[in-house]
Protein backbone atom coordinates (compact mmCIF):
# COMPACT_ATOMS: atom_id res chain seq x y z
CA UNK A 1 0.00 0.00 0.00
CA UNK A 2 2.62 2.50 1.13
CA UNK A 3 4.67 1.43 -2.29
CA UNK A 4 1.51 2.50 -4.35
CA UNK A 5 1.04 5.77 -2.55
CA UNK A 6 4.43 6.67 -3.80
CA UNK A 7 4.01 5.90 -7.09
CA UNK A 8 0.76 7.97 -7.14
CA UNK A 9 2.28 10.95 -5.30
CA UNK A 10 5.58 11.06 -8.04
CA UNK A 11 3.25 11.07 -10.90
CA UNK A 12 0.82 13.53 -9.45
CA UNK A 13 3.30 16.08 -8.27
CA UNK A 14 4.31 16.91 -11.90
CA UNK A 15 0.39 16.95 -13.06
CA UNK A 16 -0.15 19.39 -9.99
CA UNK A 17 2.53 21.53 -11.54
CA UNK A 18 0.98 21.15 -14.92
CA UNK A 19 -2.39 22.03 -13.25
CA UNK A 20 -1.32 24.67 -11.32
CA UNK A 21 -0.74 26.82 -14.12
CA UNK A 22 -3.81 25.50 -16.01
CA UNK A 23 -6.00 26.98 -13.21
CA UNK A 24 -3.67 30.32 -12.96
CA UNK A 25 -4.33 30.94 -16.16
CA UNK A 26 -8.23 30.43 -16.24
CA UNK A 27 -8.68 32.28 -12.60
CA UNK A 28 -7.06 35.60 -14.41
CA UNK A 29 -3.77 34.98 -12.10
CA UNK A 30 -0.45 35.30 -15.30
CA UNK A 31 1.59 36.14 -12.59
CA UNK A 32 1.47 32.84 -10.54
CA UNK A 33 0.88 31.00 -13.48
CA UNK A 34 4.09 32.03 -15.03
CA UNK A 35 5.87 31.21 -11.66
CA UNK A 36 4.46 27.23 -11.81
CA UNK A 37 6.20 27.54 -16.08
CA UNK A 38 9.08 28.58 -14.54
CA UNK A 39 9.40 25.73 -11.86
CA UNK A 40 8.02 23.33 -14.78
CA UNK A 41 11.28 24.93 -16.86
CA UNK A 42 13.76 24.55 -13.90
CA UNK A 43 12.89 20.83 -14.14
CA UNK A 44 13.50 20.38 -17.44
CA UNK A 45 16.61 22.79 -17.49
CA UNK A 46 18.19 20.18 -14.77
CA UNK A 47 17.80 17.36 -17.13
CA UNK A 48 19.17 18.84 -20.24
CA UNK A 49 22.12 20.17 -18.47
CA UNK A 50 22.87 16.52 -17.22
CA UNK A 51 22.71 15.74 -21.19
CA UNK A 52 24.84 18.65 -21.95
CA UNK A 53 27.38 17.52 -19.07
CA UNK A 54 28.00 13.98 -20.52
CA UNK A 55 28.57 15.36 -24.38
CA UNK A 56 30.75 17.92 -23.06
CA UNK A 57 32.99 15.91 -21.35
CA UNK A 58 33.12 13.52 -23.64
CA UNK A 59 34.92 15.30 -26.28
CA UNK A 60 31.52 17.01 -27.42
CA UNK A 61 30.41 13.64 -29.08
CA UNK A 62 28.65 10.87 -27.75
CA UNK A 63 27.86 9.67 -31.69
CA UNK A 64 28.62 6.45 -32.20
CA UNK A 65 29.36 5.58 -28.35
CA UNK A 66 28.26 3.10 -26.04
CA UNK A 67 26.68 4.19 -22.94
CA UNK A 68 25.18 2.30 -19.83
CA UNK A 69 21.97 3.18 -18.22
CA UNK A 70 21.61 1.83 -14.99
CA UNK A 71 18.42 2.66 -13.40
CA UNK A 72 15.16 3.75 -15.54
CA UNK A 73 12.65 3.74 -12.71
CA UNK A 74 11.48 7.14 -11.47
CA UNK A 75 13.13 5.97 -7.72
CA UNK A 76 14.37 2.75 -6.23
CA UNK A 77 12.02 0.11 -5.05
CA UNK A 78 9.33 0.84 -7.51
CA UNK A 79 8.85 -0.39 -11.20
CA UNK A 80 7.25 2.86 -12.22
CA UNK A 81 8.13 4.92 -15.14
CA UNK A 82 5.82 7.28 -16.22
CA UNK A 83 7.61 10.55 -16.81
CA UNK A 84 10.62 9.71 -15.11
CA UNK A 85 13.29 12.50 -15.74
CA UNK A 86 15.45 9.15 -16.96
CA UNK A 87 12.88 9.63 -20.00
CA UNK A 88 14.55 13.06 -20.61
CA UNK A 89 17.79 12.32 -19.91
CA UNK A 90 18.04 9.10 -22.14
CA UNK A 91 16.50 11.04 -25.47
CA UNK A 92 18.45 13.45 -25.23
CA UNK A 93 21.48 11.10 -25.67
CA UNK A 94 19.65 9.44 -28.18
CA UNK A 95 19.01 12.87 -29.74
CA UNK A 96 23.23 12.94 -30.00
CA UNK A 97 23.25 9.55 -31.19
CA UNK A 98 24.37 7.93 -28.61
CA UNK A 99 23.96 4.01 -28.10
CA UNK A 100 22.47 2.99 -25.17
CA UNK A 101 22.49 -0.19 -22.91
CA UNK A 102 19.93 0.21 -19.97
CA UNK A 103 19.83 -1.97 -16.86
CA UNK A 104 16.70 -1.45 -14.11
CA UNK A 105 16.25 -4.18 -11.95
CA UNK A 106 11.89 -3.42 -11.94
CA UNK A 107 11.16 -2.31 -15.61
CA UNK A 108 11.25 -4.68 -18.68
CA UNK A 109 12.50 -4.12 -22.15
CA UNK A 110 8.55 -3.79 -23.37
CA UNK A 111 7.92 -0.87 -20.99
CA UNK A 112 11.36 0.88 -21.52
CA UNK A 113 10.73 1.05 -25.55
CA UNK A 114 7.46 2.35 -25.25
CA UNK A 115 8.22 5.09 -22.87
CA UNK A 116 11.27 6.37 -25.13
CA UNK A 117 8.61 5.71 -28.19
CA UNK A 118 6.48 8.17 -26.48
CA UNK A 119 5.63 11.49 -27.35
CA UNK A 120 5.71 13.98 -24.19
CA UNK A 121 2.36 13.72 -21.62
CA UNK A 122 1.04 10.36 -23.61
CA UNK A 123 1.97 8.18 -20.64
CA UNK A 124 -1.04 10.07 -19.35
CA UNK A 125 -3.30 8.09 -21.73
CA UNK A 126 -5.25 4.82 -21.15
CA UNK A 127 -2.70 2.00 -21.97
CA UNK A 128 -5.34 1.50 -25.64
CA UNK A 129 -4.97 4.71 -26.43
CA UNK A 130 -0.98 4.57 -25.65
CA UNK A 131 1.12 4.25 -29.07
CA UNK A 132 2.54 0.88 -29.43
CA UNK A 133 6.72 0.39 -30.56
CA UNK A 134 7.03 -3.06 -32.17
CA UNK A 135 10.10 -2.64 -33.64
CA UNK A 136 11.26 -0.39 -30.51
CA UNK A 137 14.15 2.13 -30.89
CA UNK A 138 17.55 1.09 -32.33
CA UNK A 139 19.91 2.54 -30.48
CA UNK A 140 18.78 0.88 -27.21
CA UNK A 141 19.21 -2.50 -25.62
CA UNK A 142 17.88 -3.22 -22.57
CA UNK A 143 19.77 -5.73 -20.34
CA UNK A 144 19.34 -7.43 -17.40
CA UNK A 145 22.95 -7.19 -15.77
CA UNK A 146 24.66 -4.18 -14.68
CA UNK A 147 28.01 -5.77 -15.96
CA UNK A 148 26.71 -6.64 -19.49
CA UNK A 149 24.91 -2.97 -19.79
CA UNK A 150 28.56 -1.49 -18.71
CA UNK A 151 30.36 -3.97 -21.18
CA UNK A 152 33.23 -1.85 -23.52
CA UNK A 153 30.76 1.10 -22.61
CA UNK A 154 31.94 4.59 -23.25
CA UNK A 155 30.26 5.98 -19.91
CA UNK A 156 27.81 5.32 -17.24
CA UNK A 157 25.30 7.40 -16.14
CA UNK A 158 23.41 6.66 -12.55
CA UNK A 159 19.64 7.34 -12.77
CA UNK A 160 18.30 5.60 -10.52
CA UNK A 161 19.42 5.26 -6.44
CA UNK A 162 19.03 1.08 -6.55
CA UNK A 163 20.57 0.57 -3.08
CA UNK A 164 22.78 -2.60 -5.53
CA UNK A 165 24.35 0.07 -7.16
CA UNK A 166 26.50 1.09 -4.37
CA UNK A 167 27.27 -2.64 -3.76
CA UNK A 168 28.48 -3.34 -7.85
CA UNK A 169 32.37 -3.98 -8.35
CA UNK A 170 33.59 -0.95 -10.00
CA UNK A 171 37.07 -2.08 -10.63
CA UNK A 172 35.29 -5.10 -12.60
CA UNK A 173 33.41 -2.58 -14.35
CA UNK A 174 35.85 -0.24 -15.03
CA UNK A 175 38.24 -3.13 -16.16
CA UNK A 176 35.80 -3.77 -18.99
CA UNK A 177 35.13 0.19 -19.97
CA UNK A 178 36.72 1.69 -22.88
CA UNK A 179 39.28 4.33 -21.91
CA UNK A 180 38.73 6.67 -20.25
CA UNK A 181 35.88 5.81 -18.33
CA UNK A 182 33.10 8.08 -17.22
CA UNK A 183 30.71 7.67 -14.92
CA UNK A 184 28.01 10.29 -14.01
CA UNK A 185 26.06 10.13 -10.90
CA UNK A 186 22.59 11.31 -11.70
CA UNK A 187 21.91 10.45 -7.62
CA UNK A 188 24.75 10.65 -5.82
CA UNK A 189 24.92 6.81 -4.98
CA UNK A 190 28.50 6.46 -5.51
CA UNK A 191 31.53 7.12 -3.69
CA UNK A 192 33.34 9.39 -5.97
CA UNK A 193 36.70 9.73 -4.64
CA UNK A 194 36.81 5.39 -4.58
CA UNK A 195 35.97 5.23 -8.31
CA UNK A 196 38.40 7.92 -9.38
CA UNK A 197 41.27 5.86 -7.38
CA UNK A 198 39.85 3.31 -9.57
CA UNK A 199 40.37 5.44 -12.74
CA UNK A 200 37.48 6.77 -13.49
CA UNK A 201 36.56 9.76 -14.22
CA UNK A 202 33.29 10.97 -12.75
CA UNK A 203 30.37 13.48 -12.14
CA UNK A 204 28.47 13.65 -9.64
CA UNK A 205 25.43 16.10 -9.14
CA UNK A 206 26.18 18.69 -6.32
CA UNK A 207 29.84 17.76 -5.82
CA UNK A 208 33.28 19.11 -6.29
CA UNK A 209 33.98 18.29 -10.98
CA UNK A 210 36.76 15.76 -11.56
CA UNK A 211 39.49 17.14 -12.40
CA UNK A 212 39.40 16.37 -16.05
CA UNK A 213 35.66 17.90 -15.99
CA UNK A 214 37.11 21.03 -14.86
CA UNK A 215 39.35 21.66 -18.10
CA UNK A 216 36.14 20.77 -20.68
CA UNK A 217 33.61 23.73 -21.95
CA UNK A 218 31.59 25.26 -19.20
CA UNK A 219 28.03 23.65 -19.64
CA UNK A 220 24.79 25.98 -19.51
Amino acid sequence: MNEEREKISGKLKFLRLINYVYICECNGLPEVAEYWKHVIKINDYQKIRFVNRVVASMFNTVSGKKVAILGFAFKKDTGDTRETPEIDVCKGLLGNKAKLSIYDSQVNEDQIQRDLAMKKFDWDHPLHLQPMSPTGVKQVSVVWDAYTATKDAHAVCILTEWDGFKNLDYKKIYDNMQKPAFIFDGRNVVDADKLRKIGFIVYAIGKPLDVWLKDMPAVV
